[in-house]
């Protein structure tokens, strides 16, 4: 059913490690009509992670931008460097970025990019975007990446390596249908953006513009 839902929509799975042991986990999500948030009940399973070496198998620098939700178990191997993370044959530098959640793999060096949650941000202690990333900024390689931090009806914040923050009103729907997946809608509009050239300012507004459309539908589809 995944597989054929990702062949539907045109998403390539050749590199995925599969697994030839273990069960998907399921996840049930129950969105409350009246006010669009969402509960999700997750069964986890024996499905084993993906590993550092799953990543060693392939070739990296054929990918314009890397995007990790890091494990700890992946963290060593971005500590060492990301293989073929350099010139690719179109000759576009492949990009990681590193979304920050709690208990994940600290950000390894060096990163252009680390998106925090605001999971991540509150378990810290931080109570808005701009105090999370003036805090974070020295943890996490202070003058060389870009910190990205949404915080939902709130907007979205970002600093750059020259510590000047940048922020973004939310684009809030006319009604509120869906909130499910509305922080990876924005991580991936921003990546997408970022990757077109534009501005940081620019790139947290079209994420923000992107993560309200998808909060006004049920679902994926039709957010572009």
């Amino acid at each position: 059913f995944i597989a054929a839902d990702f062949q539907r929509r045109g998403v390539d799975t050749a590199h995925v490690a599969w697994q030839p042991r273990g069960e998907v986990p399921c996840a049930c999500c129950l969105v409350n009509a009246a006010s669009g948030s969402r509960t999700i009940v997750l069964h986890d399973t024996n499905l084993p992670d993906v590993t550092a070496r799953d990543f060693e198998r392939v070739d990296l620098s054929q990918y314009k931008w890397i995007h990790f939700e890091v494990s700890p178990r992946l963290g060593g191997f971005l500590d060492r460097g990301i293989p073929g993370a350099g010139e690719n044959p179109s000759g576009c530098r492949s990009n990681p970025t590193w979304l920050g959640v709690p208990g994940a793999a600290p950000a390894p060096a060096p990163l252009p990019q680390v998106f925090i949650s605001k999971d991540l941000a509150r378990h810290f202690g931080y109570r808005s975007a701009p105090e999370a990333l003036k805090g974070l900024r020295g943890r996490i390689q202070p003058g060389e990446a870009t910190l990205i931090c949404a915080w939902a009806e709130k907007g979205a914040d970002a600093m750059g390596p020259d510590g000047k923050l940048v922020h973004s009103d939310a684009f809030p729907p006319e009604t509120l249908v869906d909130t499910l997946g509305a922080g990876d809608t924005f991580n991936a509009a921003v990546i997408f953006a970022l990757a077109e050239g534009r501005t940081l300012q620019d790139a947290l507004t079209f994420g923000c513009r992107i993560a309200g459309r998808k909060c006004g539908i049920q679902g994926f589809d039709g957010i572009v």
